[in-house]
């Protein structure tokens, strides 16, 4: 089976083909410094580029998209895209918790073996988007989002300490290493969402109608919190 995936909940796009549970093609394109992320203008592109190693769209045959939490824009952009081509294409479309691929990158690492797995992006806000899972990669805390004093008191007991990876763990490592969470460091490229785990994923999860897929969103977006403000 061959699965065209992307993600396009954070700053970053992340693009990727997978054959069988083998990478066929990964991009991870973060946005110019200073600058606001290029989904808009690099999605489409950068997925016809990998889409030319399955020898075309003929060659796919599912697509994975993720569906948040994370940035409202840039949800949106990613799911409209994979509404269309679905549409447009035929093809069964699967949607992917951006924090359960999270959460699968890090177990992918050695130190992971045998620990829960706490994936965290930051919300802005002072937030962090948060989900917890098991050593076999099972949902054990669904997302949510919260302050990081609030983050320990949200996550279940389990006995095993939790390894933690995710932007949102790298802004609030100081609050979670407080707490016994292991933060990987810095520079871990399990901090970031790859869209290889988004196609695996989706090789697992069911497909749904393309107009029926929402995004994940946990709270309202700026724009209408600034609206209710205004009001005010």
């Amino acid at each position: 089976m061959s699965v065209v995936g992307l993600d396009t909940a954070t700053s970053e796009l992340a693009v990727a083909l997978t054959r069988d549970g083998d990478v066929i093609e990964e991009r991870l394109i973060a946005a110019p410094r200073d600058e606001r992320p290029a989904h808009a203008a690099a999605l489409l592109g950068e997925l016809e580029s990998v889409v030319d190693g399955a020898g075309g769209w003929e060659g796919v045959d599912v697509i994975g998209v993720g569906v948040g939490p994370g940035s409202f824009t840039g949800l949106r952009i990613g799911l409209a895209t994979a509404r269309a081509l679905a549409q447009a294409l035929g093809k069964p479309v699967v949607p992917v918790g951006t924090l359960a691929a999270l959460a699968r990158g890090i177990g992918a690492h050695p130190a992971a073996v045998g620990r829960a797995r706490l994936a965290l992006l930051d919300a802005r806000r002072g937030e962090a988007f948060a989900a917890l899972y098991d050593p076999a990669g099972e949902e054990l805390s669904p997302p949510f989002v919260a302050a990081p004093e609030d983050l320990a008191g949200r996550l279940p007991a389990v006995p095993w300490k939790p390894l933690a990876a995710g932007s949102g763990s790298i802004r609030f490592r100081r609050e979670l290493e407080a707490a016994g969470v292991e933060v990987l460091p810095g520079a871990d490229t399990a901090h970031r969402v790859s869209a290889r785990h988004v196609c695996l994923l989706a090789e697992l999860g069911s497909s749904r109608r393309p107009e029926s897929i929402e995004p994940i969103y946990l709270r309202p977006p700026d724009a209408e919190l600034w609206l209710e403000r205004d009001r005010h």
